[in-house]
């Protein structure tokens, strides 16, 4: 039996037992959490990370909800959703971003524009939040975490500490804390940014969209399925496989590209986990390339 008696002491109202996760997933889809907790900032977080190590109990950190598939059972334990927002820019010759980590990655990058601060420009159609990011070294047009990040602030069983860049041993989409080698909880992260002018930044940046938006898919999906194989594309292997279009129940292959899974309406994970399997499966045996998930699979299966 969990002992949640010190996380409802602690957060009150922003502690809701049985509550569906679901609704803040970018799939909208999954069951229940034992414990919902929603966190308003990074000693809010660090009080229920450790609270939950005292107490033992198991927890799942949740942001943007991206990149994630909740199974239909849902969480054991504690679900903490990371809404911590603060932010801060700090001018000069080799201008500062610092940030908490439950912030909208994609907004940062926007409201860098109105500061005349260039270097995140890649990340304005990056789903997720910030913690999210550092956590899997996300990436887009050409830029990633592991190029732009400073340092973190991380939270660890013995403390709080900043970690500098090379401390998390960053590879494609993944880290020493997504690889398990480590446990550690990111607070905050500071990023090292280039002054420039705000109309060129922002050129760049709807450039970015412009290209996000006639690649991928509309709609309630996970991001990008899965990762991409050394010196090819996972979307391509999936067309290839005339996979593109094919659904179960309702969940589907996007037609636009492959490698995104749209919730067309009431779906479960089991069919998104289905249509995994069947993917990964038509690629091996048509090109004998086993696909590696880039979305977590969390709950029970």
């Amino acid at each position: 039996m969990l002992n949640l008696s010190a996380l409802r002491e602690r957060f009150g109202e922003k502690a809701q037992e049985n509550a569906s996760l679901a609704p803040y997933t970018s799939a909208r889809i999954g069951g229940p959490a034992d414990l919902l907790v929603t966190i308003s900032s990074a000693d809010e977080l660090a009080d229920a990370v450790q609270i939950c190590w005292r107490e033992a109990l198991p927890f799942t950190l949740l942001g943007g909800g991206s990149n994630i598939l909740v199974s239909d059972k849902g969480l054991r334990g504690v679900a903490l959703l990371n809404r911590a927002k603060a932010v801060e820019f700090r001018a000069g010759p080799e201008p500062i971003l610092w940030a908490e980590s439950g912030v909208v990655f994609s907004n940062l990058a926007h409201r860098a524009v109105t500061k005349g601060f260039s270097g995140l420009e890649w990340a304005a159609t990056v789903p997720g939040t910030l913690g999210g990011a550092v956590y899997g070294n996300a990436g887009a047009f050409g830029g990633d975490i592991a190029r732009d990040l400073l340092r973190a602030e991380v939270l660890l069983e013995s403390g709080r500490a900043w970690w500098p860049v090379e401390s998390f041993g960053y590879g494609y989409r993944t880290s020493v804390l997504k690889r398990g080698e480590l446990q550690a909880v990111v607070l905050a992260a500071e990023f090292k940014l280039k002054n420039a002018r705000p109309e060129e930044i922002k050129t760049t940046i709807d450039q970015f969209v412009a290209r996000r938006k006639a690649t991928q898919p509309p709609g309630a999906s996970m991001g990008s399925m899965f990762k991409n194989p050394p010196g090819d594309f996972a979307g391509r292997l999936i067309e290839a496989a005339a996979l593109k279009g094919t659904r179960i129940g309702n969940v589907q292959i996007s037609p636009v590209h492959g490698n995104f899974f749209v919730n067309e309406g009431e779906t479960s994970a089991s069919d998104v986990l289905a249509l995994i399997r069947l993917a990964q499966d038509a690629v091996m045996q048509k090109f004998g390339v086993q696909l590696e998930l880039e979305v977590e699979l969390l709950g029970e299966w």
